[in-house]
């Protein structure tokens, strides 16, 4: 095989993507710093600065958007950070965020985020403009397509863009990204709607919090990626070696159990290294009419003698020797 060829199948995305499936989602070495998160998180942060607000949320990946309960953090789906993740999310799930979409996002948590870290709902004035914070949260819901009390900011495949109608915490995330979105002229666009004195209040309540301390920045994170220990095949309820056949420029994993790394330079003659572990399939050595065969074992100094050997006259045990060579 040319080395074209052989660069060719190693680098082919069926290899990649088998090789990426196969790995822990802990392994993956991802984070946002380097990463394609990296330009939209400071831009969230850039964002935050221009309306000088003194808080500034943190970030961590996990497996899906959201804040942990009354956690001030904001959790971004780990595949977000790396581009061929991006490209397996779409081939399993069937879409991945744009860009524009991973920003309506972000402001939508940081709205979570800014809620939990002053505690803004245990406030009268803001349970009196989103209701209750304690209301139980539901699964699904019905939304009122009609109703213009509530802005439209994130679209739902199953909701549209209605999604602030779900529960009063994600009215006000809803109402604070529309809020913090630059040039989003909530002013005008709203301004013949009951949803307009959300806004109002919001931007009110942001001018009087803002150079205030949080009363809260952190707190026990959900399924952060170190703790993901799943391959990620599993992650997507898929089995690797579904992918394998496909991955022709794999290099098979159970080399390294031949192939161990050294440290430093204690280092092995090639004979002492293979001396140690046989492939599981060798095909046999021939002495004279008979053949040892050699199953996966230790090698010991008398293998030879150790290991049956097979009489070469049988016609019965020719015939599967050669189907072995």
């Amino acid at each position: 095989m040319s080395a074209a060829r052989t660069s060719s199948l190693i680098n082919s995305w069926n290899t990649i993507r088998y090789e990426l499936l196969n790995t822990r989602v802990c392994d993956l070495g991802l984070t946002i710093e380097g990463s394609p998160l990296a330009a939209p998180v400071e831009r969230i942060r850039r964002e935050f600065a221009a309306r000088a607000l003194r808080f500034q949320p943190s970030f961590y990946l996990t497996d899906s958007w959201g804040c942990p309960d009354e956690v001030p953090v904001i959790g971004i789906p780990f595949y977000l950070a790396d581009k061929r993740l991006r490209q397996i999310e779409e081939e399993q799930t069937g879409e991945v965020e744009d860009d524009q979409l991973l920003m309506m996002f972000l402001r939508h948590e940081a709205g979570h985020a800014i809620n939990y870290a002053y505690r803004l709902w245990e406030r009268s004035d803001w349970t009196d403009m989103f209701g209750r914070f304690s209301k139980p949260y539901r699964d699904s819901f019905q939304p009122n397509l009609a109703s213009r009390e509530f802005v439209w900011h994130i679209p739902h495949s199953q909701y549209g863009r209605h999604y602030a109608q779900k529960h009063p915490d994600e009215d006000f995330a809803e109402t604070f990204a529309v809020w913090l979105t630059p040039r989003s002229a909530w002013r005008r666009k709203y301004g013949q709607w009951p949803a307009l004195r959300k806004l109002r209040y919001v931007d009110s309540l942001m001018r009087h919090m803002r150079s205030r301390p949080a009363r809260c920045l952190g707190g026990k994170l959900e399924n952060p990626i170190t703790e993901m220990t799943m391959l990620l095949a599993e992650h997507y309820g898929q089995r690797a070696e579904r992918y394998r056949a496909a991955a022709q420029g794999y290099v098979d994993d159970k080399l390294r159990d031949i192939f161990r790394r050294t440290r430093g330079h204690n280092r092995s003659p090639a004979h002492e290294l293979l001396a140690g572990t046989m492939p599981t399939c060798w095909p046999g050595l021939r002495t004279g009419r008979a053949w040892a065969v050699k199953t996966s074992a230790p090698l010991s100094p008398n293998w030879k003698t150790a290991h049956r050997r097979w009489d070469w006259s049988s016609p019965a045990q020719r015939r599967q020797t050669a189907s072995w060579m």
